[in-house]
């Protein structure tokens, strides 16, 4: 009997594979648990065309990311904190305070994971922020933290 494997079963492969196994394995077991499909002809074409739509979306996806990345290189946000002595700023500044600014200010917004973990901006002035927004993709955000 061959079967389409739904989700992956540590013994016999990985979902998306065609797999031919025994009559009772297949039927009483993998499709009855939900694990594989019957392999006809129309299950078969559906899940190829399903393939294809996720690579023309994840195709999609990965465009407009690079966009992003080159409006975001581009970009740069003003965030205006209360200055300490010796110019610090008390506090420092947040991933929601970058996203938040980077929403008022360019109308873009980001998720604030995308922004990396190193973020620690503590002094008035220029900074470069790296953003990873996924697929590979690597944006830099420039910010200027100005002292009231």
């Amino acid at each position: 009997m061959k079967i389409l494997l739904i989700k992956d079963v540590k013994t016999l492969g990985k979902a998306g594979e065609v797999k031919e196994v025994k009559d009772g394995y297949g039927q009483n077991f993998l499709i009855a648990k939900g694990f594989a499909k019957h392999a006809t002809a129309e299950i078969l074409a559906q899940h190829k065309e399903d393939e294809r739509i996720a690579a023309e979306n994840l195709a999609k996806e990965i465009v407009s990311l690079k966009d992003l990345a080159t409006k975001l290189d581009k970009a740069e946000i003003v965030i205006t904190k209360k200055l300490g002595q010796n110019g610090h700023l008390f506090g420092s500044i947040t991933k929601d305070e970058v996203a938040h600014a980077l929403l008022e200010q360019h109308n873009v917004e980001i998720d604030k994971k995308h922004i990396t973990d190193k973020l620690s901006i503590k002094t008035a002035g220029k900074h470069d922020l790296d953003l990873r927004l996924g697929h590979g993709i690597h944006a830099t955000l420039h910010v200027d933290v100005v002292g009231e």
